[in-house]
This record gives structure tokens, sequence and C-alpha cells, in this order.
């Protein structure tokens, strides 16, 4: 596989490309969607985190879930959500997640949560209770979980695997070099280990990365050989953009050219599934990578 050097465009203050550019929220569907997230008082790290795809989604009819509130405990460099205390958990909050994915009528959900460093579980059983709950009133559904790392409490994760998610999902969000810098109350190893221990109890595993940063290709390659290495199925890559002035700026928009150069790379190295665009976020597309042929075999 021939290795191209980083295709981007340096940004100081620049307007973002043209391939950067996304529809606003409209239609039935989207105003069915945040009614019924407002109706049953949920969050959606569509809002929270200021996703770009939200119109795209959420006319679709779709939506993700976050739960465990929208206050994070920690405060890394590039994402929207809210730092400070948060509430105590809802008990009550997995019912009204499973009763919103009944009214949309999905065949496939994605659920994320915030950090919980401030509960001794990390709210690994509000985690293990939603996918239940969620597959008690929708006979038949898929569920993905893109879930935090629990600060290395493995007892804790233990409980969100044996709720067996049909994708465990958990980000890298960028290169080794960078973490530090960029998730700061994270390890790399750490978020590597999550994903093996999924990996080694049967599920299919899934984890992502923004891009321009400041990383080389070099070490974007590097990240894909550990995920390869701890078992990883799934890759998603997509381009950072900066939510406001406070957080980490964009040092280069990456072409379109370059997304596809990487994903061929990773289909390469052994991934079975990759979405690599500007635009991919971790759950855009989520649904096909329940479906691949892979994975139905590894099923049956």
């Amino acid at each position: 596989m021939r290795y191209l050097p980083v295709l981007g465009v340096r940004t100081q203050q620049q307007r973002r490309p043209q391939w950067l550019k996304v529809r606003l929220p409209y239609g039935e569907n989207y105003r069915k969607v945040l009614n019924i997230v407002n109706t049953f008082k949920l969050h959606t790290v569509c809002q929270s985190a200021r996703c770009p795809n939200m119109g795209e989604c959420w006319t679709a009819g779709t939506a993700t879930f976050m739960i465990l509130g929208n206050i994070c405990t920690r405060s890394c460099g590039f994402c929207a959500v809210a730092t400070g205390r948060p509430l105590p958990p809802d008990e009550k909050e997995p019912y009204r997640v499973a009763q919103a994915v009944k009214l949309m009528g999905l065949k496939h959900c994605v659920i994320t949560s915030v950090d919980r460093d401030d509960l001794p579980d990390g709210g690994a059983a509000i985690w293990a209770a939603t996918i239940k709950a969620v597959r008690k009133y929708n006979p038949g559904i898929t569920i993905e979980t893109l879930i935090p790392d629990f600060k290395g409490n493995w007892e804790a994760l233990q409980i969100v695997l044996e709720a067996r998610p049909d994708v465990l999902s958990h980000n890298m969000e960028t290169v080794k070099r960078l973490h530090r810098r960029v998730r700061p109350q994270a390890k790399y190893e750490r978020s590597l280990e999550v994903l093996h221990r999924a990996k080694a109890f049967g599920l299919r595993t899934k984890s992502g990365a923004m891009l321009g940063l400041g990383e080389t290709p070099e070490e974007v390659y590097e990240l894909m050989r550990d995920l390869r290495e701890v078992g990883c199925d799934v890759l998603t890559l997509g381009q950072y953009l900066q939510p406001t002035k406070m957080h980490l700026p964009v040092e280069a928009y990456i072409t379109p050219e370059q997304f596809e150069h990487y994903k061929q790379v990773a289909l390469a190295m052994g991934f079975d599934q990759v979405e690599s665009a500007p635009l991919v976020r971790s759950s855009y597309h989520a649904e096909r990578h329940v479906k691949h042929p892979c994975y139905q075999k590894k099923t049956l």
C-alpha cells in the first residue's frame, strides 16, 4: 500500500472548505424527532456535541441518545458537551429511552453517554439497564453503545459487556502523540484496553478518531495498527471542527481524497467496515456497521 502525504488546507481562521457544508434541519421527520426527545426529556449527542450531521440524521428520523445527563465530568479539548458537576442518575431514564426508540420506529439505535467519573461504577448500571429496556420494548432491535472508559474500572465495564450490545464502540479520538492535549483525563493505552476486553468478550468493536488536529499520516497509520492489534472491527474517521473559540483550533482541513486514502489503508489492514470522510462522526450510518456480512457470519 502506497502512503500519501497529508492532503489538507491549512487554516488560520479561514472559512471552511465547500466539502464541509451541511444542510440545516428541516421537515416532518425532524420535527417528530425533536418532539419525542423533548417529550421524554432526553438528551442527544447530536445537540450537545453540535454534530454537523444532525440535519441529515434527524430528517431521516433517527438520533443518538446520550444517557446519564448532559454534563460531563471531563473537559476534553475538542468536545462541546458541558463540563461540571452532573445531577444524580435518573433511574427512569432507561425506560424513557426505550419508549422514544419505540415511537421513532427504529430498527437500530445508538446510545452514548457523558463521562460520569463521580459515580463508583461510572454509570455502568444505568448503561446496562438502558440496553435491557430498549431490547424489552423493541424486540428485534440492534444496539450500538458508544461507551466511556470507566476510568479503567474493569468490573464496571463488565456490567456493560454482559448486557451484550450488538456493537461496542469506544473512540480513541486522536493519535497517540496528541492524546494528552486532546483528552487530558483519558489514556491512550486504557482506551485500547477497553476495546481489547470487549473483543475478548466476543463483541463486535468499533472506534473512531478526528483528523485535523495536527496529526501526521504516519501517526494515523500507527493508530490504525494499534486498533487492529486489539481486534477492532469498525473504524470511523472524520474532520475535527472547533465548536467554540475555547476549544482546540483546527490545524488543517483534510481533503476528501485524503480521507478516501485512509479508508483504503484501513481496509488493507483488516478493518471490515470503514467510514472515512470529512463529515463522518461515530454514529454516522451506524446501521451499516452491524449489518456487515462478516458480522452476520460470526453471529450465525
